[in-house]
C-alpha cells in the first residue's frame, strides 16, 4: 500500500507518466558596426544624393533578433513545435517592420506553430519563406545583409516599385502572412519545400494568396537550388509624393512571378557559386507598371581556418523591358570569430547603377538611382 502511495504522489509531482517532455528556449542575436556610405537617398525611389554618410548601423550580416522556440515530444517520432521571432533594431531600439505599410510588430518574422515527424513538418502562420533559404544556400555571401544575392534580390524589388515601407515587395517574399508551409525529410541529399498562403480576400479565392514551391539538394559538398514563386495582389500599397498611403484594390490576378537557380560547390575550404533569377509581372509585363528584370550572380570564398573566412560576390541587375537600367555590385568582406557565439567581420562594396536602377550595398541604406556608391563597415555580432 505504501508503494502505491509513493507511486500516486510521483505521478502527482510530474503531472503524468505517460507526458512526454516539452521545451522552451529565449534566444537572440544582437549586431551592430560602422558604416560609411559615400552616396545615399532618403529612400528607395529617391533620385537625390544627399551626400556621404558614417552612421552605427545594425544589420552588417544579418538583422539582430530575439525570439522564443519551443518543442514538445507527443511520441512516435512526432513533435509539436513553436517559434515566435522578432527583429529589432539595435541602435535604437526601434522593432522590425510589418506587412503594412510604416507598421512595427514585435515578432515581424515568424509567429508559427507546427508538427514535426520522420515524414516531415507542416509549419503554420507568418514564417520566413524557403526561398530564401535556398537562395543562401548557393551564394558564398549567404544572403547577408551586405553585398550579397539578398541585396542583389531586394535591388529588384526597387526596380519593380517597392519602397522600403513595410515587407510586403513585388518579387517574390521574406516573408509571407497566413503561409502553410512543408518541408520533406532529406533523401539522398535531395529534399523539397512547399508553400501556400490563402489570401483571406472575401468574396474572391485567389486574392492575396501565395504559392511557392523549392527543390534543393546537399551533397558531398555541393548545394544546388530551384525555386518558383507565385503571388496574387503583392506589394498593394504605394506612398504618394505628398506621404499618403495609396491602397490598391484586390484583383486576385497574378502579378508576382520569381524564378530562380542557384548552385555552390565547396572543396577544402574553397567556395565557388553562381545563380540566375528572372522576375515579371505577368500582367503588366510591358506596361509602365509592369517589371521583367532579371539578376545574374557569383561568388567566391575561401575559409582560411575554422575561425576565419574571406567571401566576394558579384550581382548584376538587367531591365530586359529598358536597357538602359542595369546595376552591377560587388563586395569583398571577412569574418573572425572571437568565439563560439561571438563574430567580428570587416566588408566593403562598391555599386554602379544606372537609369532607375537603385540596388543597394546594404540593407537599410538607399542609393540614389542612376548613382554609383561605396561602402564600408566593421562590426560585431553576438548570439545568445
Amino acid at each position: 500500500m505504501k508503494s502505491k502511495w509513493i507511486a500516486a504522489a510521483a505521478l502527482a509531482a510530474t503531472g503524468s507518466a505517460a507526458y512526454a517532455q516539452s521545451s522552451v528556449t529565449l534566444y537572440g542575436v544582437i549586431d551592430s558596426g560602422f558604416l560609411y556610405q559615400s552616396a545615399n537617398a532618403g529612400n528607395f525611389q529617391s533620385k537625390v544624393n544627399l551626400g556621404h554618410v558614417y552612421e552605427l548601423k545594425d544589420g552588417g550580416i544579418y538583422s539582430s533578433i530575439w525570439g522564443l522556440k519551443g518543442t514538445e515530444d507527443i511520441g512516435g517520432g512526432y513533435k509539436v513545435n513553436f517559434k515566435l521571432q522578432g527583429a529589432f533594431n539595435s541602435s535604437s531600439g526601434k522593432t522590425g517592420l510589418a506587412d503594412a505599410p510604416t507598421a512595427t510588430a514585435m515578432f515581424n518574422q515568424q509567429t508559427t506553430v507546427g508538427v514535426s515527424s520522420p515524414y516531415g513538418s507542416l509549419d503554420l502562420g507568418r514564417q520566413i519563406v524557403p526561398m530564401i533559404y535556398a537562395m543562401a544556400d548557393t551564394d558564398v555571401r549567404n544572403a547577408q545583409y551586405f553585398g550579397s544575392v539578398l541585396t542583389g534580390w531586394l535591388g529588384m524589388n526597387q526596380a519593380a516599385g517597392w519602397q522600403g515601407t513595410s515587407t510586403n515587395g513585388p518579387i517574390g517574399a521574406l516573408y509571407d502572412d497566413n503561409a502553410i508551409v512543408y518541408r520533406s525529410p532529406k533523401f539522398y541529399g535531395a529534399s523539397l519545400a512547399l508553400e501556400y498562403a490563402p489570401g483571406g480576400v472575401a468574396g474572391q479565392f485567389q486574392g492575396g494568396t501565395r504559392e511557392s514551391a523549392v527543390l534543393q539538394y546537399s551533397n558531398y559538398g555541393l548545394n544546388l537550388a530551384a525555386v518558383y514563386y507565385n503571388g496574387h495582389d503583392t506589394n498593394p500599397f504605394t506612398t504618394t509624393s505628398t506621404g499618403t498611403i495609396v491602397t490598391a484594390p484586390s484583383t486576385g490576378l497574378n502579378n508576382n512571378q520569381f524564378y530562380y537557380l542557384g548552385a555552390q560547390y565547396t572543396f577544402r575550404g574553397l567556395s565557388v557559386s553562381s545563380s540566375y533569377s528572372r522576375a515579371r509581372d505577368p500582367v503588366n509585363t510591358s506596361g509602365p507598371k509592369g517589371f521583367n528584370l532579371e539578376m545574374f550572380s557569383g561568388g567566391l570564398g575561401y575559409k582560411f581556418s575554422p575561425t576565419f573566412k574571406v567571401t566576394s560576390g558579384f550581382y548584376y541587375l538587367h531591365d530586359r523591358n529598358v536597357g538602359a537600367n542595369h546595376s552591377a555590385e560587388y563586395a569583398l568582406g571577412a569574418e573572425y570569430n572571437l568565439s563560439k557565439n561571438t563574430l567580428t567581420y570587416a566588408q566593403v562594396g562598391y555599386v554602379d547603377n544606372h537609369g532607375d536602377m537603385s540596388q543597394t550595398i546594404i540593407y537599410g541604406a538607399p542609393v540614389p538611382e542612376g548613382r554609383s556608391a561605396t561602402a564600408a563597415m566593421i562590426g560585431i555580432r553576438h548570439t545568445f
